[in-house]
């Protein structure tokens, strides 16, 4: 195992990669194929743009855009320019972007243009309109400069051609070392996550902590050089990033990003690209093996599937094995405050235990399950999951408080899941203490989403729940409390949704109510709520 020892931090992994596989397909969008030598040259080439305008090692560089080469590119490049990382959620409305972007105090941020039918740049405009900053945003004193990963761009802001162009007269050596001067235990990213208050969080990684995790997760995994990897999962989540490109970096994987799912494109890309390895939430395979023409792709080449993130049928598992000849399926958890991993199965474990659990934990860490008091449970008792190791995260940015409301000084992290573990160590998720729920592979978490339907002038109080689904695996489902004399609908409160969150968020089903079911402390009794349901 190479891990972080060899390569220091994230830039000496990208010059490792362009030198042992140099000429091997690094990345393939669209038309465009290029080796890794040649994304070496590129991410160098943004990493010298970054240079030139004024990104300083630990600056909070954010990206805001889909699964393309241009991603990969300005990301790396920010990051071995020593940057800090902060992706943002493609589904973000402009209002949440902000939020983020003005939390991580970020000072350059890369932005898709059009995506899905919506201007990124529009939307955080209106969002970031008004303020006291001198910058392209006035409603975001820190940032002072908006790329545009496009050929056109809003005069304030710059086009990433332009960008690139400006770096172009900073010398290889000043860029190189940048690069040298990045540490292991330098940051790498912040990526932020909601918590039960509702208020973005982000969990600060280093470099260190990066390389190891997902060094340990190509290995379980077996990830191998010339593998042709088809990147569905988002980048701006560690599945995606992490174990995906920085895994394919790791190991000389081919990598072909797909910015959006759809299960017609995924079978073209496989059947074209002769993918060997597809990682994603169950619900990505199930579309798969059910879609009316599968028999017409090529799918032989298949032989590797990560998924998590839901329960996994022990059905699907033996369906991707026997139907399309898939000789490796894993299930794995995590969580951004530990790296984006924690548990994962072993090749070679049997379907039900892949099935029925999440793995063991990786080498390096410890989990445990404990009760309310703190205590340590004996297996196959349910109880809170802790997790200690290289793993955990440095704690919340700026927020000392949520930090240690979830990191004990004794190193373990409470992950507010609740679990238990077999007497082998393999974990089993059965419930979540923060109520979050799985919307197509997305957390979605009640308080935040309560948050904003409380805004609403007709809602008066609001709980919402998880409940589930069959082609997403879960979806939200909203009790409401209307203002007297209110008249709001369903649809009403659904559409007002839709343009005030991302929509994985947006509530499927609205049910009004006279009251919510509270507890003697206040609490709502969500336990209530969803025994009144048929589909739970």
């Amino acid at each position: 195992m190479r891990g972080d020892l060899e390569w220091g931090g994230i830039p000496g992994l990208v010059r490792s990669a362009a030198s042992r596989y140099a000429s091997l397909e690094a990345v393939v969008d669209g038309r465009t194929r290029i080796t890794y030598a040649e994304l070496g040259a590129r991410v160098e080439r943004a990493a010298a743009a970054c240079v030139a305008n004024g990104v300083r090692p630990g600056d909070r560089v954010a990206i805001w855009a889909p699964n393309t080469l241009d991603w990969i590119v300005s990301s790396l490049g920010a990051v071995s320019a020593g940057a800090v990382l902060v992706p943002l959620n493609t589904r973000f409305k402009g209002v949440e972007a902000a939020y983020v972007l003005h939390r991580s105090r970020a000072r350059l941020l890369f932005v898709t243009g059009t995506f899905l039918g919506t201007s990124y740049v529009a939307s955080l405009r209106r969002a970031a309109s008004e303020g006291e900053g001198r910058g392209p945003l006035p409603g975001l004193p820190s940032l002072e400069q908006v790329v545009v990963l496009a050929d056109d761009a809003p005069e304030d802001f710059r086009t990433w051609k332009d960008f690139l162009a400006s770096g172009d007269a900073v010398p290889e050596a000043e860029t190189r070392a940048r690069a040298d001067a990045v540490e292991s235990s330098s940051l790498s990213d912040i990526i932020f996550t909601s918590g039960t208050t509702g208020r973005p969080k982000g969990a600060m990684i280093t470099h260190g902590q990066t390389l190891r995790a997902y060094e340990i997760w190509s290995d379980l995994a077996g990830l191998r050089t010339g593998d042709r990897y088809l990147i569905v999962n988002p980048f701006f989540h560690t599945f995606g990033y992490k174990a995906g490109v920085l895994a394919c970096l790791m190991r000389g994987a081919t990598m072909i990003p797909q910015p959006v799912f759809n299960v017609d494109t995924v079978l073209a890309n496989i059947a074209a690209e002769r993918i060997s390895v597809l990682p994603g939430p169950p619900t990505l395979h199930q579309s798969l093996l059910d879609h009316p023409a599968r028999d017409g792709y090529d799918l032989s080449a298949l032989r590797l599937v990560v998924t998590g993130a839901a329960v996994v049928p022990l059905r699907l598992v033996e369906r991707l094995r026997t139907e399309l000849g898939v000789g490796t399926v894993l299930t794995a958890y995590g969580l951004s405050e530990a790296s984006g991993i924690v548990t994962m199965c072993r090749r070679g474990d049997e379907p039900p235990v892949i099935a029925a659990t999440s793995g063991r934990a990786i080498p390096g860490t410890e989990v445990r399950v404990v009760d309310p008091a703190g205590s340590a449970l004996p297996p196959g008792s349910q109880g809170e999951v802790l997790v200690r190791g290289f793993n955990v995260m440095r704690g919340y940015f700026e927020d000392e408080a949520s930090t240690e409301a979830v990191l004990g000084p004794d190193g373990w992290l409470r992950t507010g899941d609740i679990g238990v573990l077999d007497a082998a160590g393999n974990l089993r998720i059965t419930d979540r203490l923060k109520d979050m729920f799985i919307v197509g592979g997305f957390n979605a978490y009640p308080a935040e989403i309560e948050q904003v339907l409380g805004l609403h002038p007709d809602v008066a109080d609001v709980a919402v729940i998880g409940v589930p689904d069959p082609r997403l695996g879960e979806v939200g489902a909203a009790y409401v409390v209307r203002r007297p004399d209110s008249s709001l609908t369903a649809d009403d409160l659904i559409a007002w949704s839709r343009r005030e969150m991302a929509n994985y968020k947006v509530p499927r089903t609205v049910e009004f109510v006279g009251e919510l079911p509270r507890n003697a402390s206040g609490k709502v009794v969500k336990g209530e709520l969803r025994s009144r349901r048929t589909d739970l």
